[in-house]
């Protein structure tokens, strides 16, 4: 008989339920959290296994792809899907979120979630630190406005180095000078590394052809480009690139039921780096680049009638699978003819 196994993973140990066909209760347990360590057990327990099944969670990308280069039939679960069902257990528990797992692979009755590749955690991890550190540095740079202004000393806008050398000149001198260099200092190591992490972001967006070929698009650059690419990871995952902008929430919330139905802001679900990229990708697209497209008449006009905010959000939707089509295809973006833009 077939056996079903759950999987509820934590930093230290793992609780596992083998349940059979029939939704027997084989044997319950726990080992250490080490792929090899799991796998053991589930061969030793379940030597039928079919299915094995594990939340969606820090340590689930890194179990998932070693038990399955151990090769065990491993499926990682929608955390929100199984959370639904787990909440219906009386006690909450390692060993009954186990079981509850092991139940859920064996009915069928999950929602997979894809594990992106290693690559693809890579580049997502250089992304998140490197904005994780330009709000710091902005943090920060605020911080030393915010500590001049009580003593009338204004830093102005702007960055870089005029920025340093306009707030040197300023305490120059004055008691405030300890207090600013300490900050600049921190600013300054802080800046090095966002430049340190860019180029090395720039030189893998060289190396990837995908990121190229969608840098043709406007408003796309860089970061833009590996933020894509690193979280959708595979293009094959959509039937319809109408279904991208979905997946990163920028499709309105819907409420229906009997006589209601209401539309509501974005979803605002998946990725939010993305989602903040693509949106600002938009923005650019319909007030900085000049050469026209479909896409920036499309909307412009729309603009016109439902806000400019309303419009940069369902540009970046379009951008979304737009980039989506373009990856799947193979080709470049296509800029509009005379006559298209025209119309």
């Amino acid at each position: 008989m077939e056996h079903y196994v759950g999987l509820d993973v934590s930093l230290e140990q793992t609780a596992i339920c083998v349940v059979d066909g029939s939704g027997k209760t084989i044997w319950q347990g726990k080992c250490v959290s080490t792929p090899e360590a799991i796998a053991a057990a589930i061969r030793a327990k379940a030597p039928d296994v079919a299915r094995v099944g594990l939340e969606s969670g820090p340590l689930s990308a890194w179990h998932w792809h070693e038990l399955r280069r151990l090769g065990l039939p491993v499926v990682c679960l929608d955390a929100r899907h199984a959370k639904a069902a787990l909440s219906l257990q009386l006690n909450k528990s390692d060993r009954n979120d186990a079981r509850g797992l092991a139940q859920i692979v064996r009915t069928g009755w999950y929602r997979e979630v894809m594990v992106k590749s290693m690559d693809s955690q890579l580049v997502r991890s250089l992304l998140t630190t490197r904005a994780q550190l330009v709000r710091m540095r902005v943090d920060l740079a605020n911080q030393i406005r915010g500590v001049l202004k009580p003593f009338g000393l204004v830093a102005g806008k702007g960055g870089g180095q005029p920025f340093m050398e306009r707030v040197r000149s300023l305490v120059a001198g004055g008691p405030l000078q300890e207090v600013a260099e300490a900050l600049l200092a921190a600013w300054q190591a802080i800046s090095d590394q966002v430049a340190a992490l860019s180029r090395r972001l720039v030189a893998i967006a060289r190396q990837t052809q995908t990121v190229r070929q969608l840098m043709t698009a406007p408003g796309v650059g860089v970061v833009v480009g590996l933020a894509y690419v690193s979280v959708i990871d595979n293009p094959e995952r959509f039937a319809r690139s109408s279904s991208v902008g979905a997946y990163v929430g920028l499709t309105p919330r819907r409420f229906q039921s009997g006589e209601e139905d209401h539309t509501g802001r974005i979803s605002r679900c998946g990725d939010a780096l993305l989602r903040t990229y693509l949106f600002e990708a938009a923005g650019i697209i319909l007030h900085r680049v000049a050469k026209w497209s479909a896409l920036k008449a499309w909307g412009t006009r729309l603009a016109k009638r439902i806000g400019a905010k309303k419009a940069t959000v369902a540009v970046a939707r379009k951008l979304a699978g737009i980039l989506h089509r373009m990856w799947k295809d193979g080709s470049e973006f296509r800029w509009s003819t005379r006559e298209a833009q025209a119309a």
